[in-house]
């Protein structure tokens, strides 16, 4: 009997998976048909193997912000090898408090010259996005070419980082294009660090507690879900002066009704849309991958 179950179940899920795609894909083309924008888009199953891609989910993607996720991933390997410690105090001078950037940390301490524990500078990274902490943090592990490694050693496709936060903000517009990643290469990863691949349990709870946090671009996956529990990492550039928005981009480990997890990510590229209409974009499909997966 439990035999027969079993068959059932992994049937019934291969049958969802079928049907369930081309429907899926048919919602996401009707959203983002007509825009002046390039929006790739990946699901993937944590406890089972329902994946999905539009035409664009293989395509290099630059990553603003969600990157910090990749690093966020190298500085707890780090502690995760005894070279760094969560409570370990980190002196964040004056100097490290760029202006003209996104800094919470340089908000609260605008003279610097504090000492505060790694565990904060993290969560300021990752759940505020803030540009002068992922700096810091790059410092302290030997800059972009340690995460490059890890991506490297674990396997991960697709993905290429160059520059901090300030040597982006130096070179100009083409810059973030080096930043990239594709949404496919996106929802393996965030898959691969839910189920333990990179970082000890211990970690892994630490980070995903942090990225539940995040309260940057709440009106992209979250924006049209009911109250659920999402871990996530957002990336934009904002608008440049020709109306271009480089990239809009949101992703995370959403949990279902029942209990199981999906990995998604939207991004979106080039676009002449507002930031309205770019968000809106991500929100509607998130909304519709949600009901996908949560029918029973």
């Amino acid at each position: 009997m439990k035999r027969i179950s079993i068959i059932f179940l992994f049937f019934s899920l291969f049958v969802f998976s079928q049907h369930s795609k081309p429907e899926l894909l048919e919602k996401i083309n009707s959203i983002t048909k007509g825009k002046k924008a390039t929006i790739a888009v990946s699901v993937l199953g944590i406890e089972n193997d329902f994946q999905f891609s539009n035409a664009n989910g293989n395509l290099k993607m630059p990553m603003m912000s969600v990157f910090k996720f990749h690093i966020a991933l190298a500085v707890l390997n780090q502690v995760d090898r005894g070279n760094l410690a969560l409570d370990q105090k980190i002196l964040v001078k004056k100097s490290d408090l760029l202006e003209n950037t996104w800094s919470p940390i340089r908000e609260k301490y605008p003279d610097g010259n504090v000492e505060l524990p790694l565990s904060e500078i993290i969560t300021y990274t990752v759940a505020q996005s803030d540009n002068n902490g992922c700096d810091i943090l790059l410092r302290l592990i030997g800059g972009v070419k340690t995460v490059q490694k890890l991506m490297d050693v674990n396997g991960v496709k697709n993905f290429q980082v160059k520059y901090n936060e300030e040597e982006m903000a130096k070179k100009g517009v083409q810059a973030p294009y080096a930043n990239y990643t594709t949404t496919a290469s996106m929802v393996k990863t965030l898959k691969a660090f839910y189920i333990g691949m990179f970082l000890s349990k211990r970690s892994t709870a630490f980070l995903m507690e942090i990225m539940t946090k995040t309260n940057t671009g709440m009106t992209k996956l979250p924006g049209l879900l009911p109250k659920v529990r999402m871990a996530r990492k957002t990336g934009s550039s904002g608008k440049m002066k020709n109306g271009l928005t480089i990239a809009e981009n949101d992703s995370g480990i959403v949990t279902l009704g029942s209990g199981k997890h999906y990995a998604i990510a939207v991004f979106v590229k080039n676009s002449m849309e507002t930031e309205e209409v770019n968000c809106g974009m991500i929100a509607q499909i998130s909304k519709v991958v949600w009901d996908t997966l949560n029918k029973k």
